[in-house]
């Protein structure tokens, strides 16, 4: 005998204050430029913008946040990992550079 799963929806109401949310956070994102921020305030709060629209759109839209925590683990470390390792790159390629410009320059 199959048994039958019960499916479960979520309330629109989550929906449209996670819109909600995005549209605020876009808002703040284009603010960013329309004040003419520059240097790394202005890519910092772009990146920290970009990241918390993303995860809320990871989150809500794309059901991660009911799921269990194995599989954000899965999707989550990668590229984190990543993330960290352009980071390291990035600081040995500065090191490298000034390296290069005190010995021959």
């Amino acid at each position: 005998m199959a048994t039958v799963t019960e499916h479960t929806q979520h309330p629109i109401g989550i929906y449209f204050k996670i819109w909600g949310l995005l549209f605020v956070l876009s808002a703040f994102s284009y603010a960013v430029d329309f004040f003419h921020l520059q240097g790394y305030l202005r890519w910092t709060l772009i990146l920290l913008l970009m990241a918390a629209k993303a995860g809320l759109i990871v989150a809500y839209f794309m059901h991660l946040k009911w799921e269990r925590l194995a599989l954000i683990y899965t999707i989550l470390i990668p590229p984190s990992a990543l993330i960290v390792l352009v980071w390291l790159m990035m600081v040995e390629g500065d090191y490298t550079f000034l390296t290069r410009m005190t010995h021959f320059g």
